[in-house]
């Protein structure tokens, strides 16, 4: 999330403090003028909006160490969780270990392409965030993510999770045997791989502007007989769909999975 919040143009970057363990990333987002620092305290004090980008496993450990700091601060600032796995009730309570109070808490699960400002995130809130918050987070990850989509349930963010988080990685996965399969036939791995690159980045651009449905743009190029409906033909042979839509829940279980460990 922080190399996605450094591109963006609508955040100052002096305004970002991040607290980083490692030298090397401290070094780099210095240069790029975001203030660093080895504290987790120190990069939340006098903060609005704190971010939780950290391995679920040392998630409490944070928590618990944040919640020691702010107790008895007179205003706790809006807590957004990127955090994968870990409920917003999990991590209420781990900030209130020291006998303080919860933040009010905001879980997001963003996707890959937000660090090229392309991202997709879906975004749950605990019942005490305000409308107010909940528009700052939604101004927040607008500058990174071109769809922020709510939850009403919070286990809808393992659909998420199945659908746009792990998403990129399916895409990733089709554009990868698109050119194997051209590279088999005769194209060289260069042609193939500019040719895929480009087909898949147009057919992305025309879903995302057109106003049609993704059925009727594939319709649209779908000739009789033609040499697309062969293609089709063959995926649905190949059970296409069965094996989309397992992926999607597959991912989704696992998400569920480690949110319960």
């Amino acid at each position: 999330m922080t190399p996605s919040l450094q591109q963006a143009k609508d955040i100052p970057k002096q305004n970002i403090f991040v607290s980083e363990p490692w030298e090397v990333n401290r070094e780099k987002m210095a240069a790029q003028g975001v203030r660093t620092t080895t504290s987790n305290l120190e990069a939340s004090k006098d903060a609005d909006i704190v971010i939780l980008a950290v391995k679920p496993q040392v998630c409490k450990t944070v928590c618990e160490e944040l919640g020691a700091g702010w107790k008895g601060a007179a205003k706790l600032p809006l807590v957004i969780s990127i955090t994968a796995g870990n409920k917003v009730e999990s991590i209420a309570e781990w900030f209130k270990q020291s006998g303080g109070s919860a933040p009010h808490i905001v879980r997001v699960m963003p996707n890959t392409p937000a660090l090229v400002g392309e991202g997709a995130s879906g975004i749950y809130a605990s019942q005490d965030v305000t409308e107010d918050e909940k528009a700052l987070t939604t101004a927040l990850l607008g500058s990174v993510s071109k769809a922020t989509e709510w939850v009403d349930k919070e286990e809808l963010l393992d659909v998420v999770t199945g659908l746009s988080g792990s998403g990129p990685a399916y895409f990733f996965a089709f554009v990868e045997h698109l050119i194997t399969g051209a590279t088999k036939l005769g194209l060289s791995e260069e042609q193939a791989t500019r040719l895929a690159k480009q087909t898949c980045f147009g057919a992305g651009k025309m879903l995302v502007e057109s106003s049609d449905e993704p059925a009727q743009l594939r319709k649209n190029v779908t000739s009789p007989n033609g040499t697309t409906h062969a293609a089709l033909v063959s995926f649905e042979k190949a059970g296409l769909k069965e094996i989309v839509e397992g992926a999607v829940k597959a991912a989704t279980d696992r998400a569920d999975e480690l949110g319960k460990q």
